[in-house]
């Protein structure tokens, strides 16, 4: 079995960022209950614009950088699949629901004869 090596390198820079980052989120959060008096349009307004600059720095550090690589691969890998057709979606769709009724049916039958032979055969307990 091959084993992978990972690398993980984190600069000073990037560990400042992500702080900076993190940071943003709070001050943005802590702005919106502090901005409660200067109305909503002011309160929202520090919000969006605290997480929209604590996202953009997160994507100028290295691990912002490789989440937007992941998302783009994703991306690419999705636009692969083969989706099914309409047809074949419906029919596999009703085979689980078929499925699950049938699963539901035996289980309630093992139910009820598990309580009948443990509580009226074999405890003698009758309701």
């Amino acid at each position: 079995m091959a084993t992978s090596q990972v690398e993980t390198v984190s600069t000073t820079a990037d560990k400042a960022k992500l702080a900076l980052a993190l940071a943003l989120v709070v001050g943005a959060l802590a702005g919106f209950y502090l901005l409660a008096k200067q109305g909503q349009v002011v309160q929202w307004g520090g919000l969006i614009a605290g997480l929209v600059a604590a996202v953009v720095v997160f994507l100028t550090s290295e691990p912002g950088k490789q989440f937007v690589a992941f998302g783009r691969d994703s991306w690419r890998e999705v636009r692969k699949v083969v989706w099914p057709a309409r047809k074949e979606a419906m029919q596999m769709t009703a085979y689980v629901f078929a499925f699950v009724v049938i699963m539901a049916l035996f289980l309630w039958l093992t139910d009820k004869t598990l309580e009948w032979v443990f509580y009226d055969l074999i405890l003698g307990w009758k309701k």
